[in-house]
């Protein structure tokens, strides 16, 4: 039987799946046009599709961010359909040896910045900035790098008043502890700097192949 969402996007096979919810292909079949559809149940324990769809349709119109083509509730499942991307920046990396040269991983460094940074001047902190979570793009979009999965985005200031969120202690971890930042591990609110030193440790991955001991 063939799952149609909103009337117009055609359910395909699963391409991959997270801690919130599973990713399947789909087909516009007004055009043919491959998307992305994210799925999470109605019930899930800690629904968070709604929050990171309102997050994604602030985010239109920068410079790799997917473009949200719908969001809303079919059956037993809150969904979401996005564009289809290609591989993430980890698939690259083990397919290379689990080696970046300089040269590519300073271009990747000049593209995952410039993201980050889009995010932030839209007053948001990604919070969990992995491979993972940086695709490529497709056809004439292959060689841009795409930033997902704002599921643990959180605002950081008021963009009206450009007030910051307050200094919080005791925090637990939110993000992958492999990327996190120092303050992160200590429990301390995150801010933009936290972002960005995960950036820096994600490079230091793609240069060197693993993550030492961070003291």
């Amino acid at each position: 039987m063939e799952h149609i969402i909103a009337g117009k996007f055609k359910l395909g096979r699963k391409i991959g799946s997270g801690s919130f919810g599973e990713l399947y292909l789909g087909i516009n079949v007004q055009n043919g046009e491959e998307v992305g559809i994210k799925l999470e149940p109605v019930k899930s324990k800690h629904p968070q599709l709604h929050y990171e769809s309102k997050v994604y349709m602030l985010m239109q119109g920068g410079s790799g961010i997917p473009h949200l083509k719908w969001y809303g509730v079919e059956g037993e499942y809150n969904v979401m359909v996005i564009d289809l991307l290609g591989p993430s920046l980890e698939d690259l990396f083990n397919s290379c040896n689990r080696k970046f040269t300089m040269k590519t991983t300073l271009m990747l460094a000049d593209q995952l910045i410039t993201r980050v940074e889009y995010m932030h001047s839209k007053g948001f902190l990604h919070r969990d900035i992995k491979p993972d979570n940086f695709l490529m793009g497709l056809g004439r979009k292959a060689n841009q790098v795409y930033i997902i999965d704002y599921g643990l985005a959180k605002k950081y200031k008021d963009l009206q008043t450009h007030k910051h969120i307050p200094y919080r202690e005791n925090k637990n971890l939110t993000g992958t502890a492999r990327y996190a930042s120092v303050n992160t591990h200590l429990g301390i609110e995150q801010s933009r700097r936290d972002d960005l030193e995960s950036v820096g440790y994600l490079l230091l991955y793609f240069l060197r192949g693993r993550l030492g001991l961070v003291i």
